[in-house]
């Protein structure tokens, strides 16, 4: 995939990357980190440009370790209630059996 080239310009600070993702897609990932920064800003106060973006990374990064903990959470749920569907229906069909004898 070819390289897109994003120039970022926040805080004070601008320089550009290359990655080898769509245009689209770093560009909606800046305005969600601004978005993100402005937040940030708006309930702390803070007017620091590296205590902003130290904090705000933090943030972002504390969204995304609840987001993956809830993942972890649901996929061992649902391993435990596949492993109860199985039991109970071979508890059923024992039953089921038992009667029919």
């Amino acid at each position: 995939m070819a390289k897109t080239n994003l120039c970022i310009d926040v805080l004070g600070t601008s320089f550009s990357i290359a990655a080898e993702e769509d245009s689209d897609y770093l560009n909606r990932l800046l305005e969600n980190f601004k978005l993100k920064i402005e937040t940030t800003q708006k309930e702390t106060g803070l007017k620091d440009p590296l205590r902003v973006a130290i904090l705000t990374g933090y943030l972002i990064c504390d969204e995304l370790q609840r987001i993956y903990d809830k993942q972890a959470f649901d996929n061992e749920l649902v391993a435990h209630t596949e492993k109860e569907i199985e039991e109970i229906t071979a508890h059923l069909i024992t039953y089921i059996d038992e009667i029919l004898e």
